[in-house]
């Protein structure tokens, strides 16, 4: 057994400290002092130090909190404020072998910091709590001072004039996702102030908003801005943590992503209150699955030194970690204190931030209170019975990287899930891989399969195509195997089972056969996805074009490779807006975003739904059981609409007529279900660029190319005496 000894602390004059409350946890300011409060069930000894300044390469003052109640160790010290830069000693036992990690000589950043008033310096290699190079590893101690180089918390003051701001409340029906990174949305931006590109102010500004709203976007999807590191092996090879998926400040928003880093919290908030003015929702994608601070390799920089094996998921040898993220760690989900610490932190962006709900991060983690995956862990149980997060929108990536991980369908009431079922099918059937027209159908209708069981309703299907990690939507079409040099690992990492079809060409080409057919196949997808039942997620970039060229796992390219480009040719002009006129179909067509699963049946003799093959008769199970049929039609019947007025009436809308062929060759759809009065109209064919309204007899063939989708409505003709 070792016990960890830091150096010697600078003199200065003892200050009264009083006991202050253990509640709540973290650095509270009240107006005429600041209440310290932090969990360590096995410290022996807690220290709170205090710096001047960012530049400071030691504390000023280190003072202990004397009172422990329930296991927070607090105190309250008058004359504090805002601004005040702070950091933990916690001192213990130091004997990895079994679980416990203290070591007083790392300053450590307070888990519930709200804001980082200096970030990490990868400079020295104090920040890890053993000696790097030593042959027995983490087994051995550093004593060195990390002062220097720590992360450090700053106190903060909540008040913020929100002049009213209130949640939009988008009914999950009716929501259309929009998954962009704040840097990367704006930092190439012509419209956008220069001092403010790459920043929150950038993405609350007007030429943003105006973008999104042109689209019909009303949820904004924010890939991490809980405050992470930039991973040091990285950084190294000149690249960095771009994506941001190795949080270790759960409270305190990216600093980078502010004009002014002190400003982070300020420049948050009015980002989000100029974005629900607008009437769009922000959603943040939250990383609970794991810290920055990695496998028992990795630096002392908060938790690991707090009280490791609470927050930690330790492995039968204590030494090592428990790891369903493939990122070396996975936060304590069976230690009650960890589940208030997630509970805490999501309630403080709900209330305290005012965003609208949470994607979570290989979610299936969560729900792993033993080593399977447990659907009814105390993390759901607690969510779904907290007055505030069950009224917001909870997404989960439903999968994880351990053995049982991958829970597509499975999460409980009030979830929905992003639809990795979804995305294969329909990236399958356009790409030429080979899926089967039931499979491909029920994704389109909303995956009763997966989700009606359970009670859910179709908007449980988070539907996407593409999203960050993978292809962008033009790379999809246009590359059949990734292209990952820039990321320096020789074209190892990232997947390589993309399911894309790069129509012939292997990136860039001037072939105009080529660039007709990916520009297609780029409508096809798009249109799949906007057509589909439940709730469309759209990766940010996809409708201007976006490229990466080729590069599927561009986690670490903080750079013209990740960053949207505003710059548009006439292509680009055109699918920009072929996006916005299917989203005007959507908003306008409730038959398209049901509240409900279709059932088969219908009114008046009329079923809600029904599918049938070119000759116009409807699919037989031999048919949909036929692995070579690639063309079919289905009818959306009006008197399928689950959604009426305040009154009770029918909600107003068409009857739609979807024809889809993704074979190769065109295919003549000879007869199309019949209608008492009016005809078909057709609104869209993805074979026409730019597609032309045209009226259509039902009993009239149309011909409809190869890889292609059209759209028809039948508004009835009114009754007449």
């Amino acid at each position: 057994m070792k016990s960890a000894t830091g150096d010697a602390r600078p003199a200065a004059p003892p200050k009264p400290t009083a006991p202050g409350k253990p509640y709540p946890l973290g650095a509270s300011y009240d107006g005429a002092g600041v209440n310290f409060a932090l969990f360590s069930r096995n410290a022996a000894r807690v220290e709170v130090c205090l710096f001047d300044s960012p530049d400071s390469t030691t504390e000023s003052e280190c003072f202990p909190l004397h009172e422990q109640t329930d296991m927070v160790w607090h105190g309250y010290r008058r004359g504090l404020k805002p601004g005040q830069l702070y950091g933990y000693r916690v001192h213990g036992l130091y004997d990895p072998a079994t679980g416990q990690r203290f070591n007083p000589s790392k300053v450590l950043f307070d888990p519930y910091g709200k804001t980082v008033g200096r970030d990490l310096s990868w400079e020295d290699e104090s920040l890890f709590g053993y000696r790097i190079g030593d042959p027995k590893e983490d087994l051995s101690c550093d004593p060195r001072d990390s002062a220097p180089y720590a992360l450090l918390s700053a106190v903060h003051d909540d008040a913020f004039d929100w002049r009213g701001d209130a949640p939009p409340r988008v009914p999950s029906h009716k929501t259309v996702l929009y998954e962009a990174h704040v840097k990367g949305l704006t930092k190439l931006h012509p419209g956008i102030p220069e001092d403010i590109r790459g920043t929150y102010a950038g993405v609350g500004s007007q030429p943003v908003i105006e973008h999104l709203r042109s689209l019909g976007v009303t949820s904004l999807e924010l890939l991490p801005v809980q405050h992470f590191l930039r991973d040091r092996h990285l950084l190294e090879k000149g690249l960095t943590n771009y994506w941001g998926y190795n949080t270790l400040c759960y409270f305190a928003p990216q600093s980078t992503y502010a004009s002014e880093p002190a400003r982070a919290v300020v420049e948050f908030k009015e980002m989000v209150r100029s974005l629900h003015a607008a009437g769009i929702e922000v959603i943040l994608d939250v990383v609970y699955n794991h810290t920055a601070e990695g496998s028992q390799l990795g630096p002392t920089l908060s938790l690991r030194g707090i009280d490791n094996a609470s927050y930690y998921r330790l492995a039968p040898d204590p030494r090592y970690y428990m790891d369903f993220s493939g990122c070396g760690n996975s936060l304590n989900m069976s230690e009650p204190r960890v589940l208030q610490f997630i509970m805490d932190s999501l309630r403080y962006w709900t209330t305290e931030m005012h965003v609208d709900g949470f994607r979570f991060d290989l979610a299936a983690a969560l729900a792993r209170e033993l080593y399977d995956v447990d659907h009814l862990s105390a993390f759901f149980d607690i969510i779904h019975q907290d007055p505030v997060l069950s009224r917001v929108k909870l997404i989960a990536e439903p999968w994880d990287l351990g053995a049982g991980g991958y829970q597509v369908g499975n999460f409980p009431l009030g979830w929905a899930e992003w639809n990795g079922r979804y995305r294969d099918s329909v990236r399958s059937l356009w790409c030429g891989r080979g899926t089967s027209m039931a499979e491909f159908a029920t994704r389109l209708v909303g995956s009763s399969d997966l989700y009606e069981r359970s009670g859910r309703k179709p908007y449980a299907s988070v539907n996407f195509v593409t999203c960050h990690d993978g292809f962008t939507l033009k790379d999809l079409v246009s590359y059949n195997s990734k292209h990952n040099e820039a990321n320096k690992e020789a074209n190892r990492d990232g997947t390589d089972d993309n399911m894309s079809w790069n129509c012939g060409v292997e990136g860039p080409t001037d072939d105009p056969g080529v660039v007709a057919l990916r520009e297609r196949q780029r409508r096809n997808l798009m249109a799949t996805l906007l057509l589909s039942q439940g709730v469309p997620m759209i990766l940010g970039g996809d409708e201007l074009g976006r490229t990466q060229g080729g590069n599927n796992n561009g986690y670490c390219q903080d750079n013209e490779l990740g960053w949207m480009n505003w710059t548009l040719d006439e292509a680009g002009e055109r699918f920009a807006e072929f996006t916005r006129s299917l989203l005007r179909l959507r908003a306008a067509q409730p038959i398209l975003r049901r509240r409900n699963f279709f059932t088969g049946r219908g009114l008046h003799g009329v079923k809600d739904v029904f599918w049938f093959e070119p000759s116009g008769k409807e699919m037989t199970p031999e048919a949909w059981n036929d692995g070579a049929i690639r063309a079919l039609g289905v009818r959306l019947a009006k008197e399928g609409i689950d959604e009426v007025d305040d009154e009770g009436a029918l909600a107003p809308g068409d009857t739609l007529l979807i024809l889809i062929n993704a074979g190769p060759d065109a295919v003549e759809f000879k007869e199309r279900p019949s209608e008492r009065r009016g005809a078909w109209e057709r609104v869209l064919d993805t074979a026409v660029d730019p597609p032309a309204p045209e009226t259509s007899e039902p009993d009239r063939p149309y011909r409809l190319e190869g890889r292609a989708i059209a759209v028809f409505r039948h508004a009835a003709a009114p009754e007449t005496a």
